[in-house]
C-alpha cells in the first residue's frame, strides 16, 4: 500500500466549518444535564447524541460502544468484540441536544451524509485506545484537543485540530487514538454509513 492511499484515510470535508466556541459553550450546558458513560473502557467516555426512536436501550451499554475487531495479544489473531448494531436506525436526536448548536451541526451533517450513531467522545489525558478496526468510517468534529492528540491509521499519525473542520477517518482499517496531552480530548464523532474510502471495482 502506498503512502498516498494511507494519507487519504483522513478526508477533510470541504465547505464545512462549525463554530467551536459555540460547541464548547453548549457542551458546558449539556454536561449539567447529561453524564458521560464509561463504556467499560479505561480512560474513554461517551455521551450519545441520537438514538433509535422509542428504544432507550439503544443508548446504553454495548450499543454505545458498538462492534469492533482487535488483535489483543502476541498471536496477532483477530477477535471480534461486542455485538453488531443497525446504525441506520439511529435517527432521533436526544432531548438534551435539542435547541442547542449541536442540533444545528447534527442537521447539517445529516443533510450531507448518511449517519448512524453520533456521540460526544472523551479521551482522558495520557491514554490510548486499543489497536482495532470498526465496521464503518467515522466523522470527527474536534471540540477540545491538544497537539499531543493523534489518530493513527495503520502507520500514519495525524492530529485533527479544533478549528471547526470535519474529518472522515477510515476506521475500517486498524487504527488507534491517543491523547498524549494533559487535558481531555473531546470530539463529536459520527458513524458514516456510506464509505468514501471503498474502492470501486
Amino acid at each position: 500500500m502506498s503512502d498516498t492511499n494511507t494519507i487519504n484515510d483522513f478526508y477533510q470535508v470541504p465547505d464545512l466549518n462549525f463554530d467551536v466556541s459555540r460547541l464548547r459553550q453548549d457542551l458546558d450546558k449539556i454536561l449539567k444535564k447529561s453524564k458521560y458513560q464509561t463504556l467499560g473502557i479505561t480512560n474513554f467516555h461517551a455521551i450519545p447524541m441520537n438514538m433509535i426512536p422509542g428504544d432507550e436501550s439503544s443508548i446504553q451499554g454495548h450499543n454505545v460502544r458498538g462492534v469492533y475487531w482487535t488483535k489483543p495479544d502476541e498471536t496477532g489473531k483477530e477477535v471480534k468484540r461486542d455485538k453488531p448494531i443497525d446504525e441506520s436506525k439511529y435517527t432521533e436526536l436526544l432531548d438534551d441536544f435539542k435547541n442547542t448548536y449541536f442540533e444545528d451541526v447534527y442537521k447539517t451533517l445529516r443533510k450531507k451524509f448518511k449517519l448512524g450513531r453520533v456521540r460526544i467522545l472523551l479521551k482522558e489525558p495520557r491514554s490510548t485506545l486499543s489497536w482495532h478496526k470498526d465496521p464503518e468510517p467515522r466523522l470527527h468534529v474536534p471540540i477540545i484537543t491538544n497537539p499531543g492528540c493523534k489518530m493513527v491509521i495503520e502507520d500514519i499519525a495525524k492530529h485533527m485540530p479544533a478549528d471547526g473542520s470535519a474529518t472522515i477517518t477510515n476506521n475500517t482499517k486498524y487504527h488507534n487514538f491517543f491523547n498524549g496531552g494533559e487535558q481531555n480530548r473531546i470530539h463529536l464523532v459520527a458513524c458514516v454509513l456510506e464509505n468514501p474510502f471503498k474502492k470501486s471495482d
